[in-house]
């Protein structure tokens, strides 16, 4: 079977009237109210000019996020940094020229026929990047004339977006929905609330955040973000001297009558019960209740101006509180599982896992690994059954450790077996107080065997409780309830 010859390429569109291209595409930029109306127009008068698929994406925070597009197969919302032909040209303030899509690797396939792109800069006045104006076409060109095309068009185009006000701020909502990403991704209680807290400010638009979070001891301030201000480090001041009295009726007066905000007006400062915040110079306030009334806490937003915040900012400071508290549940019961994970159900002991992480860390010479075996246990559970068994283990685990100095830590490593691991001075030091473990035992009217150990320079954490184990038998094998230290 012959081949079918391929028909060459029809040359580039060579008619194109470049001038009125400018013409048409700048002409109706001072008209233009906003950033985005520039860049709609731009497309478009573009678009009754060349095939190419057109599209101008401006900086939105950290990405680069499409504001007008035509004619497209699929469309890249928001590009992360230095991504693509149209990050890379955006990161460096240099034009891009791809004769062969198929030859760049940075390419972003927006319809399946294109086979070249040309990508320019949109400068600010200072000649810093403000987007990129992107062309990719499915036809031949004459892309050197386009090039020059588009980067007088790039020049006007990112004058009149500065002057403009540049690209589009984004929407209180979209500064939520980027902020709740955040709080989902903070690891730990203090960095959520860090979080939150800059969240309440950049969505308010007001200067100053703190949070309040109710404990076992009362309420309590969450952590401070890392560059607070004068008005909110102020409040803090005066919110960590007041007594636990004023900040429980703070929280309080959140959850009994809801949300509430100040209208900033003179002459009419926050109630008497915020007297803490007036005298920290408070003068427009935000207070919102967090989470559940027995457990929950308060969000405060503040600004030393005189302000006018609106029902929407407080909607959406409710669904910001509404957010950090999912997160800081979803935190805490996840702290809980992996502390369920850590211990022995029985006990409460910390197990095996965290055992093996501690006595990774001994420290030759000075951390005592004192291995117990309950004597006789298996009598017992013979005897009366494994209820009373479990319930001898239980009382024995609160007796060595009422036994053990601050500081020491008991592990249950297995059915009637404990380790306690102790740092100590000298080997007697460790020796005395395995000998107070077995007084303790005693006291409950069981015994215990004790064997000691010392880790010695060199020596794998397995070999030294290994040792200890041995030292513990030495004392089976001479009549139980004892201690004996193992020898380096």
């Amino acid at each position: 079977m012959g081949t079918l010859d391929r028909a060459p390429p029809p040359p580039a569109r060579n008619d194109v009237d470049h001038e009125r291209v400018v013409r048409d595409v700048t002409v109706r930029l001072p008209m233009a109210s906003t950033a985005l109306e520039a860049c709609q127009w731009t497309v478009s008068a573009l678009a009754r000019h060349t095939p190419a698929t057109v599209s101008i994406l401006l900086q939105v925070q950290d990405r680069l996020r499409c504001v007008a597009a035509t004619g497209a197969w699929q469309v890249f919302s928001t590009v992360p940094p230095q991504t693509g032909v149209v990050g890379r040209v955006y990161a460096s303030g240099r034009p891009a020229v791809v004769t062969d899509v198929a030859d760049d690797p940075d390419y972003l396939p927006v319809r399946p026929d294109v086979t070249a792109e040309l990508c320019v800069p949109l400068l600010g006045p200072a000649g810093q990047p403000v987007g990129v104006l992107d062309l990719q076409w499915s036809e031949p060109v004459e892309l050197d004339r386009w090039r020059r095309t588009a980067a007088r068009l790039a020049g006007r185009i990112g004058a009149r977006i500065t002057a403009l006000g540049g690209p589009p701020a984004e929407s209180r909502s979209e500064k939520l929905l980027r902020h709740a990403a955040a709080m989902t991704g903070a690891p730990t209680d203090w960095d959520l609330m860090a979080a939150a807290i800059t969240a309440a400010r950049d969505v308010s638009g007001l200067s100053a955040a703190v949070l309040l979070l109710t404990g076992r001891r009362g309420p309590r301030l969450g952590a401070p973000t890392a560059a607070p201000g004068e008005l909110e480090s102020r409040i803090r001041a005066e919110l960590t001297a007041a007594d636990r009295t004023t900040l429980g009726q703070l929280v309080d007066r959140a959850h009994r009558h809801g949300s509430a905000y100040t209208l900033g007006e003179a002459g009419h400062p926050p109630t008497e019960d915020y007297l803490p915040l007036t005298r920290a110079g408070a003068r427009t306030l935000v207070a919102v209740p967090v989470g559940p009334p027995d457990g929950g806490g308060l969000l405060l937003v503040a600004d030393e101006r005189l302000l006018r915040p609106d029902p929407t900012t407080v909607n959406l400071m409710e669904l910001l509180a509404g957010q950090a508290w999912s997160c800081l549940d979803r935190l805490r019961t996840l702290a809980r599982l992996r502390e369920q994970a850590a211990s022995d159900p029985l006990t409460g002991l910390r197990h095996t896992g965290p055992f093996g992480q501690r006595i990774a860390s001994a420290t030759p010479g000075r951390t005592a690994l004192l291995a117990i075996d309950v004597d006789g246990f298996k009598d017992v559970n013979d005897t009366y059954g494994h209820q009373a068994g479990d319930r001898l283990l239980v009382g024995l685990a609160r007796a060595l450790e009422g036994a053990l100095r601050h500081g020491d830590e008991l592990y249950r490593t297995g059915g009637d077996e404990f380790v306690a691991v102790i740092e100590v001075s000298r080997p007697d030091e460790a020796v005395r107080i395995a000998e107070r473990l077995t007084e303790a035992a005693r006291r409950t009217g069981r015994t215990i065997s004790v064997g000691v150990a010392l880790p010695v320079p060199g020596e794998s954490p397995d070999r030294t409780l290994r040792r200890a184990d041995q030292a513990l038998y030495a004392v089976k094998r001479q009549g139980r309830d004892g201690v004996h230290l193992s020898a380096a």
